[in-house]
């Protein structure tokens, strides 16, 4: 897969913003958010948006995703004057300024973990860059769970710098390729293109149980399905161990506190070998970005997991009533 991706002007556009909060206003940040999403929701061309927690030692630092279809409805979000007087409203909140980068083109997916990369490319050094760019590729290709990486050139009067993003199936895998010394030789050697660079890491609920291919065209299923389908696996395997070593850790006298995390042992290797393996498989379709295109598909597997619910629900309440 090639690491270079040319926006196109008239196609989707997502702004990752990151900004720091003061000591003791988390609570006050997340509902001056919340109003922030609220009135995102009135503009043209919105389509999501996702908050993502500071990581351990990421100095209260939070990620947020705005995805627009197109990037001139995007732009004019940024330049609103409704924004504008929320940023206003914010500022006491906020520790230092925020940092934004704009994605134009490309395939919004959600991912399983994603780390965007911006560099400041020096001027007449963009050749290089791409070419330094794919020898990050090569390397990455090598390492374990990567999922795919794509680049991002600069958004003329949006965005200056070049952005990558690149994923991962689970962050350890992610921290892993951070940290390694390959990185650390690559990113030495194309210090001579580019003045700085900054690393945001952005995650999802359940992608560990979604693995579905290694490019990017395959993709990892948007969170909400990600939750049903959990839901789908996890209900039947709980009611399942409950009845059967439930009673069997009782007659062995087993603690109540051991007997659970034995139980929690068993379900989580249930779902990640058997279940969840068997939900991706059926329900491929609808869980796969790149084959759910249609609101009939969304809605239509949607009711197949629903109906899966009242079934199972149904043979629990006749078998154990």
């Amino acid at each position: 897969m090639s690491a270079r991706a040319s926006p196109d002007p008239g196609g989707s556009a997502t702004v990752v913003i990151s900004q720091r909060v003061r000591a003791g206003r988390n609570d006050d940040y997340r509902r001056w958010q919340e109003k922030t999403n609220e009135v995102v929701r009135g503009f043209e061309g919105f389509q999501g948006t996702e908050m993502h927690a500071p990581a351990s030692g990421d100095e209260n630092e939070w990620v947020v995703v705005f995805r627009f279809s197109r990037v001139e409805q995007l732009t004019h979000w940024l330049e609103s004057a409704a924004r504008r007087q929320l940023l206003e409203e914010g500022r006491p909140l906020f520790d230092g300024p925020a940092t934004q980068e704009v994605l134009s083109g490309g395939t919004p997916t959600d991912d399983v973990v994603t780390a965007v990369v911006s560099h400041d490319v020096r001027p007449g050094h963009e050749r290089d860059f791409l070419h330094w760019q794919d020898k990050i590729l090569k390397e990455q290709e090598k390492q374990p769970g990567f999922m795919g990486s794509e680049l991002f050139r600069p958004v003329k009067g949006i965005q200056d710098r070049w952005v990558v993003a690149f994923r991962f199936d689970t962050r350890q895998h992610l921290d892993e390729w951070l940290d390694s010394d390959a990185r650390r030789r690559l990113i030495e050697e194309g210090h001579g293109h580019f003045d700085s660079y900054d690393v945001r890491k952005i995650g999802s609920a359940f992608g560990g149980w979604f693995r579905f291919g290694t490019g990017r065209q395959e993709g990892v299923p948007p969170n909400w399905k990600q939750a049903m389908s959990v839901v789908l696996a996890l209900y039947p395997t709980v009611m399942i161990l409950e009845l059967t070593a439930g009673d069997w850790f009782k007659d062995l006298g087993v603690p109540g506190y051991i007997a659970l995390f034995l139980s929690n042992v068993l379900s989580v290797s249930i779902l990640t070998w058997l279940l969840m393996p068997l939900v991706n498989r059926s329900l491929a379709f609808w869980l796969l970005p790149g084959r759910a295109r249609s609101v009939r598909v969304h809605a239509a597997g949607a009711a197949v997991v629903v109906v899966c619910y009242l079934a199972i629900i149904t043979v629990f309440g006749l078998t154990t009533g």
